[in-house]
């Protein structure tokens, strides 16, 4: 059994999940519903739990922020949001899991059933990565959280060379002949380092614009990248990854 919190301002919100926790949630015991991020501290202070829902966007004080007021985090963590490209991007980036508002179903069972086969609560280095983000909102974050069999892999995003699809597992091939293997889609992969100078240019493979070292167009087309890997260019990307390239070569 799972002990839980709720922190949510909006008191519906917190009725609707509660009751959602108990219909399809059985192994979640929900020990209190706060309507602020101050009663959400206290409560965490007070019970201990297993597992926090926790609201982003809160009057006084967001749910980074009642974050940031703890010392430890020794518990798992889902936050629970209205749609919001900022947070939610960084949430993405910590690897950390959420729900979007209205809460379903399925999407809370995913949720829990993650939470209880995770041995492990989020890391700081998770609540570094989403802080740094909705810092510069506007600039990309330079760290990105990965799930591995291990656990979590915090990766630059400049160690990044190229990224290769493998059905729904992803192998990233960092600098210093290194490589991660990470349980995402390369299209999971492909939306965190949008911001970034990565580029599809083929269904298995995603580089980054940086390592290019030279794009052959003999045998269907290649690029080689600055670690001697040759990955091959599809027909359909060939245009797009040529009008990439010639601006960083007039500059």
């Amino acid at each position: 059994m799972l002990t839980a919190i709720i922190v949510d301002d909006e008191i519906h919100c917190c009725r609707t999940l509660e009751t959602l926790l108990k219909k399809e949630c059985p192994a979640v015991n929900v020990l209190a519903s706060c309507n602020s991020a101050e009663e959400g501290l206290r409560s965490i202070h007070a019970s201990n739990p297993d597992l926090v829902f926790l609201d982003v966007e809160m009057p006084r004080m967001n749910g980074f922020q009642m974050l940031g007021q703890l010392q430890t985090i020794d518990f798992h963590l889902i936050f629970v949001t209205s749609y919001d490209a900022y947070a939610l991007k960084a949430i993405r980036f910590s690897a950390i899991d959420y729900l979007l508002k209205p809460v379903e179903r399925d999407e809370l069972k995913l949720a829990v059933e993650k939470v209880i086969l995770r041995m492990q609560a989020p890391s700081r280095a998770q609540l570094d990565i989403i802080l740094e983000k909705l810092k510069q909102p506007v600039s990309p974050a330079n760290k990105i959280a990965l799930p591995t069999m291990e656990g979590l892999q915090m990766v630059a995003v400049e160690s990044i060379i190229h990224c290769e699809a493998e059905d729904n597992y992803t192998t990233l091939y960092l600098k210093n002949k290194k490589k991660v293997v990470v349980s995402s889609t390369l299209k999971v992969i492909e939306e965190l380092l949008e911001d970034h100078c990565f580029i599809r240019i083929h269904r298995s493979f995603l580089v980054n614009i940086n390592e290019i070292e030279k794009y052959v167009k003999t045998d269907g087309g290649f690029v080689v990248m600055s670690d001697g890997v040759q990955v091959y260019v599809s027909r359909n990307k060939k245009e797009e990854l040529i009008r990439r390239l010639l601006p960083a070569k007039e500059n």
